[in-house]
């Protein structure tokens, strides 16, 4: 890759901030059919097996949704039959783009449950046309696709849109919030995160020269659109069903996967915005294809307001587990952590969570919604009395979306928040797949000590039909 990637967005017009989303106008209508008290918001599905099977169920149980459409490009495998036998009357679609074109006026929002490099076509598409959207963590693959998916939200912001870090409807989030605006987290200085459970490419061939050659294609997949705006892969067993995610052009790792889930409330509520500075501390059996078998990643965070700087240092691998501070406790597994993948996480000697270490108090906690506690035990009981009450979610991150569709709530993790946390994973993938710090200027949005780096925020141009997403 070379800086004339960068060359091609610029003439393209995408480098510079003016991103303007024109020709289609936003569908008014589309607002106006659901803002009944006893109506449905009626919801298209992108995506219906494995993690988007999950989804639809989530949303079905809201009692808030009407499932009108569904699509997938592998619309006749096993993983997706369960979700077709759910809404057997829903039309189905191997193309996103064509389900927009036939029933785009019959549907109010859209779930998406695809691979990470696929996030960013369906969002601009929906946002587009004046629709809801709900895409999964994290949000963009690159940091430049997430500054566009913010625009284009500030850009109509009628439009609702949700990331689904599904801890931001839960105790975790409200927790927090109070506990920052009654004054106990305050001063926070340092944050020790970590996820040490097996990942999938934790069996591969760290030696790796070559992408793997293509395998015999299932029958009646649209491995084409597939790709999307990506560059072309072609088929192969360890890109599909969930694989996408080791691999650097498809996915954003460990760190993608688990950070919206873990640092999420840190950086939303002590606003901590984007690093000056990614340093990979540690990356064991680094290559060009797909992600470290272990990486220690510390990103730092600039003084805000009257908050003191904060240092994250993110943990991964199984060998790689951080120490804890004294009277952090026996660890057990914790029961707020969601199946993974169809199966539960194994017993790790340290739980996917975080330590966050302040001036005068540090506090234990872990991943999705789960609530931190103050440690040691003999400082938590000093504190009980001193603690807030806090709030019971009005709703979970399923139902807050629909909701917000239908103009009754907000959503808690809209693309303004979401999109700057999802931008300091780009960053720290950056890092893991050059194995070199990188130096960020904040304010111009721009790598300062890498040329090379700073011309990969934007990623590789669109490959040919999917330039309209960029230029819009």
């Amino acid at each position: 890759m070379t800086t004339t990637r960068r060359d091609f967005l610029k003439t393209a017009g995408l480098a510079s901030a003016g991103f303007a989303l024109g020709g289609i106008k936003m569908d008014a209508a589309s607002y106006g059919r659901i803002v009944g008290a006893n109506e449905k918001v009626n919801l298209a599905c992108v995506g219906i097996g494995f993690r988007g099977n999950e989804i639809i169920k989530e949303f079905a149980k809201t009692n808030l949704a009407n499932v009108v459409a569904l699509c997938d490009i592998d619309m006749g495998a096993k993983h997706t039959q369960e979700v077709i036998s759910m809404f057997p009357n829903a039309p189905q679609f191997k193309d996103f783009r064509q389900m927009f074109d036939k029933m785009g006026n019959q549907f109010d929002a859209v779930c998406a449950g695809i691979p990470d490099f696929a996030h960013y076509p369906v969002t601009i598409h929906t946002i587009k046309a004046g629709k809801g959207i709900y895409i999964e963590k994290p949000m963009c693959r690159t940091f430049h696709e997430g500054e566009l998916m913010i625009k284009a939200a500030k850009k109509y912001p009628k439009v609702v849109t949700q990331m689904g870090n599904q801890g931001h409807s839960e105790g975790n989030y409200f927790q927090f919030k109070a506990w920052k605006e009654a004054g106990i987290i305050k001063d926070v200085t340092a944050v020790t995160a970590h996820m040490n459970s097996a990942r999938r490419w934790h069996t591969w061939d760290p030696k790796i020269t070559k992408y793997p050659l293509p395998d015999p294609m299932p029958e009646g997949i649209d491995w084409d659109t597939w790709n999307m705006a990506n560059w072309y892969h072609e088929y192969n067993d360890n890109y599909h069903r969930g694989q996408w995610r080791c691999w650097y052009d498809l996915g954003m790792g460990a760190l993608g996967d688990w950070g919206a889930h873990i640092i999420d409330t840190i950086h939303e509520f002590l606003e901590l915005g984007l690093p000056y500075e990614v340093n990979p501390l540690y990356l064991k059996d680094r290559n060009d294809y797909f992600f470290p078998m272990s990486s220690t990643i510390q990103f730092r965070f600039k003084a805000r307001k009257k908050m003191p700087a904060v240092d994250i240092t993110w943990y991964d691998g199984t060998d790689n587990i951080p120490a804890v501070p004294e009277g952090y406790g026996k660890v057990a597994v914790d029961p707020n952590i969601p199946a993974v993948g169809g199966g539960k996480l194994q017993p790790q000697k340290l739980n996917p969570g975080k330590e966050i270490y302040s001036k005068t108090l540090t506090f234990k906690g872990g991943s999705h919604g789960s609530t931190l506690e103050i440690i040691p035990d003999e400082k938590a009981k000093e504190m009980a009395s001193k603690l807030p009450d806090v709030p019971k979610s009005p709703s979970n991150h399923y139902a807050n979306f629909l909701l917000s569709v239908a103009g009754k709530e907000k959503t808690r993790s809209p693309f303004e928040i979401a999109g700057p946390l999802s931008q300091v994973f780009c960053l720290g993938v950056m890092a893991q797949r050059f194995g070199t710090k990188i130096e960020f200027d904040t304010v111009a949005k721009k790598v300062t000590n890498n040329p090379f780096a700073d011309a990969f925020l934007y990623g590789a141009p669109p490959r040919s039909g999917w330039e309209e997403y960029y230029v819009i």
